[in-house]
């Protein structure tokens, strides 16, 4: 499948890709690209001001893809449960002014002391069946994310999109679906079935790239390669999610000590050149 005429139409920039970059310069550098989508996260986002951030993207004529992230469900302490679902319904109602129809959703690991693995999903359950008709009501979808099983102690016990799709067809499609993000998903071979399940049951609400490069930096998080430069077949992912029925923005999310060091606007530019020659 060639997407050669197609160009940055598709493309969406995650914020923390070139976290560098103030929200203006973000919005200005966007504009000067022909770059048309961007994926908030809701700290730098608070920090300039929800309705200030909603004014600048439209402003700037860009579309707000998703917003990261909500999530972080999986707490056994009643008043953390209560503070966890609050927080995440003040997310939906921000996602709701920044115009976007997608909050992504990071599960959160296994709570202090705990080994329950499926203890923690089950919770993961019981909060989405508040937040996900909360969700519906201000026309904002839920994004199940995946991430790679290294993340399963401290950051998300869902680590394959068979587990995320396990929870989120408990809801209607309208409520809850995944993001399939191919750094933490390239390595499954269960993962394009589960694509495609994703994708007859109207559950493919995001798209991220990023690249596997090793060896992983300490701490690992911030490992997420530039595409292009490591072991993952974008192109091969991508096809996956558009056989699946996925039309939607194609957002590039990396976390890279390395290139948060360049100059936000030059990463900018380098990582259109790296989408159009390895995911178009």
């Amino acid at each position: 499948m060639s997407h050669d005429g197609e160009g940055l139409a598709r493309f969406s920039i995650n914020q923390m890709t070139v976290k560098q970059l103030s929200l203006p310069e973000l919005a200005a550098a966007c504009t000067d690209l022909g770059v048309p989508g961007v994926g908030l996260w809701r700290e730098p986002v608070q920090a300039y001001g929800l309705e200030a951030t909603a004014k600048l993207m439209r402003d700037a004529g860009l579309t707000v893809t998703t917003l990261c992230r909500g999530g972080f469900l999986t707490a056994i302490d009643p008043h953390a449960r209560v503070r966890a679902i609050d927080d995440n319904k003040a997310a939906i109602d921000e996602a709701a002014t920044l115009g976007t129809d997608t909050l992504v959703l990071v599960s959160g690991g296994l709570p202090a002391g705990s080994k329950d693995l499926h203890g923690a999903r089950s919770r993961i359950a019981e909060a989405l069946s508040e937040l996900g008709p909360y969700a519906a009501s201000r026309g904002i979808r839920l994004a199940i994310e995946p991430l790679h099983p290294m993340f399963a102690s401290d950051r998300c016990v869902v680590s394959t999109l068979a587990q995320a799709l396990d929870l989120a067809e408990q809801f209607p499609a309208s409520q809850v679906g995944v993001c399939v993000d191919t750094y933490h998903v390239w390595w499954d071979d269960t993962a394009p079935a589960q694509i495609d399940r994703a994708g007859r049951g109207g559950r493919l609400h995001a798209f991220q790239l990023a690249d596997w490069v090793t060896p992983l930096p300490e701490g690992v998080l911030n490992g997420r390669g530039q595409l292009g430069e490591g072991s993952v077949d974008l192109r091969a992912w991508r096809a996956l999610v558009e056989q699946a029925g996925y039309g939607g923005p194609i957002e590039v999310e990396l976390f890279n000590e390395a290139l948060w060091s360049q100059p936000g606007a030059k990463l900018l530019t380098q990582t259109t050149h790296s989408y159009l020659q390895h995911a178009c």
